[in-house]
Formats: C-alpha cells, structure tokens, sequence
C-alpha cells in the first residue's frame, strides 16, 4: 500500500499522513478541533479537489497549523505517495 507522509507534530504546524483508498476518508485530530474542525476538513477537501483526487485515505494531526500549512503538507504527502513503492 502506498503511503504519503509531511510535516511534524511541532507547535504550528500539522503531520499529513495519507494513504490509498476505496473512497475520500478524511480523519482530523487537533489541538484547536473544537474551533476548527470544519475549517480544516474544508481546506483538505478544497486541495483534493483542486488535484482532482477523489480516492484517498487523509490522516492530519494537526498542532495549530495555518491553512496554508495544512495545504502545502498534504500536497507534499500526496507527492511522496504517489513516489512510494
């Protein structure tokens, strides 16, 4: 199974783990979740639909990232899993 890694789990920023799948599954664990739990399932579903990616498994531990943190993490998962063996 390919897996997709980027990211750290330090202050401010957010671990993007992503894998193959069946279907979109989009899981968040966050400090910040009870504020903004849907802001960040909006951004990941925003990026995968501008990558026209409708198939993948999401994972974001997320330690008070920006928006375009998450962004930028989640595009370079996908990156590394589409390289990973």
């Amino acid at each position: 199974m390919k897996i997709g890694i980027a990211g750290t789990l330090e202050s401010n920023d957010t671990m993007i783990t992503v894998k193959e799948s069946d279907s979109l599954i989009i899981k968040v664990k966050s400090i910040v979740d009870e504020f903004f739990h849907d802001s960040i399932v909006k951004t990941i579903e925003d990026t995968l639909k501008e990558l026209n990616i409708s198939k993948i498994k999401v994972i974001c531990e997320d330690k008070g990232a920006l928006d375009y943190t998450i962004k930028a993490r989640l595009i370079t998962a996908i990156q590394r899993m589409e390289k990973s063996l």
